[in-house]
């Protein structure tokens, strides 16, 4: 008999997210009128001032999910991480070239710390978005 180890919180949780993102449409299929998305995101402290990593990409439509997501870069965070689905349904709804703005962590800093302190990491981005047609 096999024994599973139950998975933690956190675990878990990148686990549904993950599958909720797999099982959503590509960006092409939800917005046929974007033709290209770059990313840039930037990682910092609660407070704003000290900044983690820095990322720019260039995204696929017809491979990335619409259901747009990313890690927080805490590793203790619980149930956190950060959605920027809606805010790239909006630039893509007003057909906005760019679309910039900050998350603020919303999980918990630690499994030591569920349902008392929160993560409060914050992710500024800029998603740079151009369209089919005119």
């Amino acid at each position: 008999m096999m024994y599973r180890r139950k998975l933690s919180a956190r675990v878990e949780h990148r686990q549904q997210e993950a599958e909720r993102s797999r099982a959503s449409a590509s960006l092409a299929e939800k917005f046929p009128q974007l033709k290209s998305l770059t990313v840039e995101l930037s990682y910092f402290s609660p407070d704003g001032g000290s900044r983690g990593s820095q990322i720019k990409y260039t995204v696929n439509p017809a491979h990335a999910k619409s259901v747009f997501r990313f890690d927080c870069q805490n590793h203790e965070c619980v149930r956190g991480d950060f959605d920027l689905s809606m805010a790239l349904a909006q630039a893509v709804a007003a057909r906005r070239g760019t679309a910039t703005g900050e998350v603020c962590c919303q999980g918990w800093l630690s499994k030591t710390t569920i349902d008392s302190v929160h993560c409060r990491n914050l992710l500024r981005y800029k998603l740079s978005l151009e369209y089919t047609g005119g």
